[in-house]
């Protein structure tokens, strides 16, 4: 790991000059322990990004449309689990109290975009109801989020 030496050697068999018991440093630099720790922090980036979504598990429905594009801040998501609670990012909130939440939340961010996530076994009745919730509350930019790879409900296969 640390520099070697190499020792000059002179022509065929002739006598040495000035070089006795004295040795060239070696001036290359050994990389091999940062590739490793380059790979090792590769794998640990790789294990953890899937682990930074949001981590309420709803069976979102499919759709064909296509995935909205990213902002500077990050999204407020309200998500209607299979049960019909209500959570607000990763916290539950009771349905009272979701209203005056959601404007104390608005007050204090710049943008008015809130991403909605629903079960698909939640009725439809309940997931309006949240959204009036969130529109009451100052929230007008509503995306609805689902899984892609549903059916396209396009009869023209061109």
């Amino acid at each position: 790991m640390g520099a070697g030496t190499i020792e000059r050697q002179s022509g065929g068999g002739r006598r040495r000059r000035h070089t006795r018991g004295r040795a060239k440093p070696m001036s290359e630099i050994n990389v091999t322990p940062f590739v490793d720790v380059m790979l090792v922090l590769l794998i640990i980036f790789m294990v953890a990004a899937p682990l930074l979504t949001v981590g309420v598990p709803v069976e979102l429905p499919k759709t064909a449309a296509n995935a909205l594009p990213s902002e500077a801040e990050e999204p407020l998501t309200v998500t209607v689990t299979a049960d019909g609670g209500v959570m607000v990012q990763e916290s539950p909130v009771a349905r009272e109290a979701l209203v005056g939440m959601l404007r104390a939340i608005a007050e204090e961010r710049s943008s008015d975009r809130v991403f909605l996530r629903a079960d698909g076994a939640v009725p439809y009745e309940a997931v309006m109801q949240v959204m009036g919730a969130l529109n009451a509350g100052g929230f007008s930019n509503i995306g609805l989020v689902t899984d892609i790879g549903g059916p396209t409900l396009d009869t023209d296969p061109g």
